[in-house]
């Protein structure tokens, strides 16, 4: 116990370093215990650009659009045909550009795969042959509107779904989810992925798209509410929202499809893949994001994205410009025989998620999750907690019930980030780095600093 100085008990305070707490509180002594972290280098005060636009105004407007946006699934469409400027010879990959040499195992394999899933070799050798000739387009999904997770691969014959922000008007596109393990957005590309790759677009794609005919729009945005409710947190964590959608469009499936075997191999792939509602939530979140970007001024950050190479993000008030810097690595479980050793760095557009105030931001309320990618309960209440800190508000629509209901943290604003030195939050999926192989595992990790002192040094010359 603390000893009296002049007659009064001692209350530490312990600035930073959680160890330091740790260790008086083994020792019986009640600290208080401050979360302080000194500035990033190059962080001064900023309040207005050159211009004079106040920045906190600018941000308040980018947090009502983010927050007032009411996502629907309207429909679905083949890539080509649906998603504006898509040709015949584009591939669009997760996160910020990058070139064939460039890229990461598991992205050269979801590119090699998808080459053999459009018929454009017949073999591995030839598909990688061709990425690298130069005759292939590409280019990351976030400049078509577009999301993917881990490669993100979406290539012209691939089934999308179409998001609708029913409050601005503007479109989103995602691919169907594969499931989890071997899949091609993993980097796997073996002749099993591409037959069930041709099934999602000859059979679970006209299947879908005929139920959303009759279910009508579906509401995006309420399902993700109800099942930050009920343990998901949109982003690693999809159990309930999967459960929530299958509810909506199993009796419209039974409506329009008279080949009850076809109805039950549909019915069956979606409740056997918890992750089929990330490739909702995450075009959702690119929609309710959208409205958000090019408002001059603004500090707030519309996209993360990670290709496996470099890790990306955007900011509204500083045009179409990537800042980028190194992808982290995640730490977390691992699939029996694999180690930290075969993980490849932090790659996918998932972090969409995060971006939009759920994902890792929510994680408080899935606790589940915490346990799954390495942690524990109180570390994902922590983190919820310290995204509060770097963010401009929170979420009316998205709440945390452990929180007393309060909003989810929502609006990463790149000025708090750097003079709090806390970083985003993001948990994710790992793949292996050698392509072919697909996913080994499920971690945490938070976005590089280094992408957010860039922007904050593009925002002082605004």
């Amino acid at each position: 116990m603390s000893k009296p100085l002049f007659g009064v008990p001692l209350k530490p305070v312990n600035l930073g370093l959680a160890t330091f707490a740790q260790s008086l509180r083994d020792q019986g002594v009640n600290v208080i215990a401050v979360d302080w972290r000194p500035p990033a280098e190059g962080y001064a005060d900023l309040t207005h650009t050159r211009s004079g636009i106040d920045i906190d105004a600018a941000n308040a407007e980018a947090h009502r659009r983010i927050t007032s946006g009411r996502p629907l699934l309207v429909g679905m469409g083949i890539a080509r045909e649906t998603i504006p400027g898509f040709h015949a010879r584009l591939l669009c990959h997760a996160g910020p550009p990058i070139a064939w040499e460039q890229m990461c195992g598991p992205m050269r394999g979801a590119i090699v795969g998808a080459a053999l899933y459009e018929g454009w070799a017949s073999t591995p050798a030839e598909a990688a042959t061709l990425a690298a000739s130069g005759e292939i387009d590409f280019a990351p999904c976030h400049h078509y509107h577009a999301v993917g997770p881990m490669a993100g691969i979406i290539s012209p014959s691939m089934p999308i779904f179409v998001v609708r922000n029913e409050t601005y008007g503007n479109l989103a596109y995602c691919t169907q989810n594969e499931g989890l393990g071997k899949v091609l957005r993993y980097g796997a590309y073996g002749p099993e992925i591409i037959t069930r790759l041709k099934w999602m677009e000859k059979e679970l794609y006209p299947t879908l798209a005929r139920a959303l005919d009759k279910t009508g729009p579906i509401d995006l945005r309420a399902l993700i509410a109800q099942a930050l409710h009920m343990g998901d947190e949109g982003h690693n964590r999809n159990r309930a929202g999967t459960s929530l959608l299958l509810r909506i469009l199993s009796p419209a499936l039974v409506e329009a499809i008279d080949d009850k075997a076809i109805v039950a191999r549909v019915l069956r792939f979606i409740d056997s893949n918890d992750h089929f509602f990330l490739n909702l939530s995450m075009p959702a979140a690119k929609a309710m994001l959208e409205p958000a970007h090019g408002i001059p001024g603004s500090s707030v950050v519309t996209v993360m994205a990670r290709n496996g190479t470099d890790f990306g993000l955007r900011v509204s008030g500083l045009g179409d410009r990537w800042f980028i810097a190194p992808a982290g690595e995640p730490v977390g479980l691992f699939f029996p025989g694999y180690s930290q050793a075969d993980a490849n760095p932090d790659i996918g557009d998932s972090a969409i998620t995060e971006t939009a105030g759920f994902g890792g931001f929510a994680i408080a309320g899935a606790p589940a999750i915490a346990q799954f990618v390495g942690g524990a309960p109180a570390d994902a209440l922590q983190a919820t907690r310290e995204m509060y800190e770097i963010t401009v508000g929170e979420h009316a629509a998205f709440t945390v019930p452990i929180l007393n209901f309060r909003g989810t943290p929502v609006g990463i604003d790149v000025r708090k980030v750097v003079e709090t030195g806390i970083l985003p939050r993001i948990d994710t999926g790992i793949a292996h780095k050698e392509a072919g192989i697909g996913q080994v595992g499920a971690g945490l990790l938070t976005a590089p600093m280094g992408c957010f002192t860039l922007a904050f040094a593009a925002l002082r010359e605004m």
